[in-house]
């Protein structure tokens, strides 16, 4: 029998299949079985640890037991499962073909699929986009390639310029904090524009026959390039005067007053200490407030005043002229006819005499009615082995007849 137009030829199908044992290798360190995607970050860790052993294990390969120890640190079910997915999407296979076989060796495509899928973590896309274009503007200059290779190359760039302008415009009109995730998409923007018309120009010298599809290229390039300026243009007003992306906008914290539990709130002042602001008020309100407060105990009743007039100081109150002459010749004796005398000098003999000698030359001083006066410097001075111990430099000295 022979095959219908519409029926696959054996070389489609081992086409097919090539392109997709391909695609199993790069993302087989992403597969959690034959079918779906790893939905727990340990599980990528494994992959990763078991390629880099095996980069460094050469030609050899590893053996089963090697490649457990390499991964001692992670539980058995989880190594033998991600061993098992390895082997069934052909990232890592046997050294040689036949039953029995101890040593397996690494794909190539598996590490560069993880590769890749680093690089996208990291900015989403840029990285490649950027790589892409490069490598597109060295196929144009080459002489080898033909028109038809250009134009798939210049529709595969249209459709992704496409469906990045479609996601920055969703972004921009969806929640800022989906924004800011995705802010990385933002940057280098204007570089990709210009490689990408550089391309684009080339692209149209080289062939002038694809102007349509350099049309649709270049529609694709600009509406990358307003959606991209429209994100960019909001995520710049989310952050503030400040210019600062790490700090949450006021969605979020709206957000997180209305649907934080009581402890939620406040754990966010958790390690900050602060002092409340204080209260501002008017001095009359203070006055009428203090006024117009209760009072806990009545006010004292002032005493009763005589009624008899005040005669006025009893003359027992009057300065003692006895006591005035004692300190008179006490400064006499001190000062022995001179207008001054160091009170070092004066107090240098035993300190129980000594400092009843000081009282009464303070006494002296102090004496409205005596013509002496102490005068005291800065300083201390310390004695240890006299008398006082220690000493502020001083005089004693005659201020009138």
């Amino acid at each position: 029998m022979s095959p219908t137009n519409d029926a696959p030829s054996l070389d489609d199908v081992l086409v097919g299949e090539a392109v997709l044992g391909v695609y199993r290798q790069m993302f087989a360190a992403l597969a959690r079985d034959s079918g779906a995607v790893v939905d727990d970050p340990e599980m990528v860790d494994v992959a990763e640890t078991l390629l880099a052993a095996f980069a460094d294990a050469g030609e050899e390969g590893l053996s089963r037991e090697q490649m457990r120890y390499v991964c001692r640190r992670y539980p058995t079910e989880v190594f033998e499962n991600r061993l098992r997915v390895l082997k069934g999407l052909g990232a890592i296979r046997e050294v040689f073909p036949k039953p029995n076989q101890l040593r397996y060796r690494a794909s190539f495509t598996s590490v560069v699929g993880l590769m890749f899928v680093r690089r996208m973590m990291l900015d989403g896309g840029q990285s490649e986009m950027h790589r892409l274009l490069a490598l597109e503007q060295l196929n144009v200059a080459d002489p080898r390639m033909t028109a038809e290779q250009a134009r798939a190359g210049a529709e595969g760039l249209a459709r992704a310029f496409r469906l990045w302008s479609v996601e920055l415009v969703t972004l921009t009109n969806g929640t800022i904090e989906e924004l800011r995730e995705q802010a990385p998409k933002l940057w280098g923007t204007e570089e990709i524009l210009q490689r990408a018309e550089r391309l684009h120009g080339a692209i149209l010298r080289r062939w002038p026959q694809l102007d349509r599809t350099c049309t649709d290229l270049r529609a694709a390039i600009y509406a990358y390039g307003d959606a991209s300026r429209r994100a960019a243009a909001r995520l710049s007003d989310s952050a503030g005067t400040t210019r600062n992306l790490t700090l949450l906008p006021p969605e979020t914290w709206r957000t997180f007053a209305r649907t934080a539990s009581r402890e939620e709130l406040a754990a966010v002042l958790n390690g900050f200490v602060f002092d409340a602001p204080a209260p501002w008020h008017e001095p009359a309100a203070v006055v009428t407030a203090v006024e117009d407060g209760p009072r806990t105990t009545p006010p004292r009743p002032a005493p009763p005043r005589p009624s008899v007039p005040d005669p006025g100081l009893s003359e027992d109150a009057a300065s003692d002229d006895a006591a005035a002459e004692r300190l008179r010749v006490v400064a006499e004796q001190v000062l022995r006819g001179r207008e001054r005398v160091a009170v070092e000098e004066v107090l240098d003999q035993d300190w129980t005499a000594a400092r009843r000698l000081l009282a009464d030359l303070s006494s002296a001083h102090l004496h409205p009615e005596l013509p002496y006066r102490l005068v005291w410097s800065d300083g201390l001075a310390t004695r240890p082995d006299g008398s006082p111990t220690w000493l502020s430099p001083g005089v004693f000295e005659r201020t009138g007849p």
